[in-house]
């Protein structure tokens, strides 16, 4: 069955991801599968998951008009590592069967767009096409995070860019980088993105 030609958006956290899917969305018209919000909207709506979330981690996991306790999942998880991978565990699988249905409602796409801060870790970059790094130093995506997120302090991003797998590290899984770190405008860089990847798919097609 023919695809769309997907690509794949990651980066850490502030590092400006969000903003290139944005841009290739409504600057290209390019449908744009949001991983992370989707996993909160599944583990809020989808009962098989909400049904193992409680098995794993507890009725506490939801509150009493079921609504997802991320205070306490926060607490729960966050600092534990076995927890996380277990949690991933869960709602990974859930958004993998979610983006594939996704994808069917676009088949008529040129190409797709996947965002998400675990797009390696979970293994999702093996199914795409493309996969590319939006990166910028720590200390401005310390900066931005706390310009938009004013309830989070300092150590609580710090906590989480800890947490997550390093920028070097993505960079060897990664075909593209997108260097964000202001010095430059960003726009051009996405209409070049845009540009190679319509250049891939003529090639893929001829």
């Amino acid at each position: 069955m023919k695809h769309p030609y997907q690509v794949g958006i990651t980066g850490g956290i502030g590092s400006g991801k969000s903003l290139v899917c944005r841009i290739l969305h409504r600057g290209f018209d390019a449908p744009v599968y949001d991983a992370d919000s989707r996993a909160k909207y599944l583990m809020q709506h989808k009962r098989e998951l909400i049904e193992q979330i409680i098995q794993h981690f507890g009725k506490e996991a939801y509150t009493p008009d079921g609504t997802l306790n991320n205070a306490y999942l926060a607490e729960r998880v966050f600092h534990d590592v076995q927890a996380v991978k277990q949690l991933n565990a869960l709602v990974h699988p859930q958004v993998a069967l979610d983006y594939q249905a996704w994808l069917m409602t676009h088949k008529q796409a040129p190409y797709v767009v996947r965002e998400a801060a675990l797009m390696i870790e979970s293994g999702a970059h093996a199914s795409l096409d493309l996969l590319v790094l939006v990166t910028a130093p720590v200390e401005i995506r310390i900066r931005r995070v706390l310009l938009r997120d004013p309830h989070r302090n300092r150590a609580q991003v710090e906590a989480i860019i800890a947490k997550q797998m390093s920028e070097e590290e993505k960079r060897r899984y990664a075909h593209y980088v997108i260097e964000n770190d202001g010095s430059r405008p960003l726009l051009p860089a996405v209409v070049a993105l845009h540009e190679l990847i319509n250049k891939k798919i003529r090639t893929k097609n001829t």
